[in-house]
């Protein structure tokens, strides 16, 4: 890891990271209401100009992507990972026949970098910024130059940087076994719309009172063995944990080294009954107390 980019980064200068996304264009007299019965937010609630994180469940409820979408008066801009890209695209095209909306995947048209510090994007006419709190994407047509702000945030630096600020990569920390509140996302579910895929099962474990188990943090007060690359994740993801008493309590799915906190960290789902701050479980030998995500705000 470059030791020099992170400390910059953590003490407020610029930074960027560039990767490849998705951004989905959706529009039409029935736009609000085909989306609305696709995602686990309330589209009638966003306004233009506005943006709303949100989840692509399927019937079982269970995660198909997450995605930010902006309003822009009446086209809607659905930001989400490359590794959904696809899926999420595909999902709204073969609904387009049945009503007055349509899809376009604009993907390729424009690049993708992630904002950290105080990097602000590059004025341009056809960008768009996503900001949902947790991280700010800044996309920007392909036309325009490569004029980025601040250092560069290379593969592995980056890791350590969405760990800690308890951000799920989809293929690592979520996929299509999750259960949406699985997450535990701020606003990534609305409970007081109406029906739309796999509402049924959401709102069932919602009104029953939790989750079998989450996502959250973990501070491990020893050695994982993290691998060099990737900040170990591969070598992570079939860790199981133990409550002190020796019963199943969770697994990780993502880890790393905290160079601020000076301890190896991690992203886990943890069961229910272990989820409290402070909670002492066990990784093998090794002591992992629970920990409220982010890590580092």
């Amino acid at each position: 890891m470059d030791l020099e980019v992170y400390n910059h980064i953590r003490s407020g200068g610029a930074g960027f990271y560039e990767q490849k996304r998705g951004l989905i264009a959706v529009w039409g007299k029935e736009a609000v209401q085909f989306l609305d019965g696709m995602i686990s937010n309330d589209m009638k609630t966003l306004e233009d100009g506005q943006q709303m994180l949100a989840a692509f469940p399927n019937a079982q409820g269970r995660l198909l992507a997450v995605v930010r979408i902006l309003r822009q008066g009446e086209r809607f801009l659905i930001e989400t990972e490359d590794a959904t890209r696809e899926k999420v695209f595909d999902n709204l095209f073969r609904f387009t026949y049945a009503g007055d909306f349509f899809v376009e995947d604009l993907s390729e048209q424009y690049w993708y970098f992630e904002l950290f510090g105080k990097a602000e994007p590059p004025a341009s006419a056809g960008g768009v910024m996503f900001d949902d709190g947790r991280g700010r994407m800044s996309c920007l047509p392909l036309t325009e130059g490569m004029d980025l702000p601040g250092l560069k945030i290379d593969d592995e630096l980056y890791e350590t940087l969405r760990i800690e600020s308890g951000i799920p990569k989809y293929g690592v920390d979520m996929d299509e076994t999750t259960i949406v509140p699985e997450l535990g996302l701020d606003g990534l579910i609305s409970y007081n719309k109406g029906c739309y895929i796999g509402q049924e099962i959401i709102a069932r474990i919602h009104f029953r009172g939790h989750v079998a188990k989450r996502l959250t943090g973990l501070v491990i007060n020893g050695d994982l063995g993290l691998a060099a690359d990737a900040g170990g994740t591969p070598a992570v993801q079939s860790m199981e944990l133990l409550s002190p008493d020796g019963k199943p309590a969770g697994r990780i799915t993502s880890a790393t080294s905290s160079p601020k906190l000076e301890k190896t960290i991690a992203l886990a789902y943890v069961r229910y009954d272990y989820l409290a701050d402070g909670t002492e479980l066990m990784v093998g030998e090794v002591s992992a107390i629970v920990k409220d995500l982010p890590f580092v705000p």
